[in-house]
């Protein structure tokens, strides 16, 4: 229960801090700047991996819960119970900035800038990074170096800056789903919950061509 707890925390402080920091940004005349929201992304990451990291690896992203698990790092009936405190954390989240920002139309949403199919592409190809990022940084199913928690934090803050006026940077399906449901905004959600998945899944063979085989191929462990 403590990795379950520890999951949920910290899902919830990414979706609380990332999303927030959009939400500020509109209400503040763009103050926070789309570097300032993508810094935010980066900095409650990393912050979260330090904080939670040797308890349930923080992974705080079903798309990295099912990588692990795809890579054996993991074992299948922990994925689901990951997955679940990852959706509740997220959704305390979106529900809290409702409250705090009733005037907000998107609670800080995913929306794709151009045609889906686009940010389709571009989601997949960020998530794919991370998560090899990750694979290479991670002990087990626990990103528990000493540098684990900067390389990860710096990874997602330098994708969201770059692509995220165009698809929104997402990489993490609970990240888009909370704010969605939350604001009653869900036309594109299919793009922010099929494309980091499919990404995450492509990293485990790109990690088995360039490190070790046992890297991603070794006995499921447990977190």
């Amino acid at each position: 229960m403590k990795k379950l707890w520890a999951e949920m925390f910290g899902t919830f402080g990414l979706v609380f801090a990332g999303t927030g920091a959009i939400v500020i940004n509109e209400s503040s005349n763009g103050a926070i700047t789309h570097v300032g929201i993508a810094l935010t992304f980066g900095l409650i990451v990393l912050a979260m991996i330090y904080t939670f990291g040797d308890i349930s690896g923080a992974h705080l992203n079903p798309a990295v819960t099912i990588g692990f698990w795809a890579a054996r790092r993991m074992e299948g009936r922990e994925v689901l119970p990951y997955l679940g405190s990852q959706c509740v954390g997220a959704m305390l989240a979106s529900g809290s900035l409702r409250l705090l920002f009733p005037q907000s139309r998107l609670l800080g949403a995913t929306m794709p800038a151009g045609a889906e199919t686009q940010s389709f592409v571009l989601e997949v190809l960020l998530t794919f990074l991370l998560m090899l990022t990750i694979l290479s940084v991670s002990t087990g199913a626990k990103e528990k170096g000493i540098t684990a928690g900067i390389a990860v934090g710096a990874v997602i803050a330098l994708e969201a800056m770059f692509a995220g006026p165009i698809c929104g940077a997402s990489m993490n399906p609970v990240r888009s789903l909370a704010p969605a449901l939350v604001s009653l905004h869900v036309e594109h959600l299919w793009v922010y919950i099929v494309a980091p998945v499919l990404g995450a899944c492509i990293a485990v063979p790109a990690c088995r061509c360039v490190r070790e085989k046992e890297c991603c191929c070794a006995p499921r462990a447990t977190v």
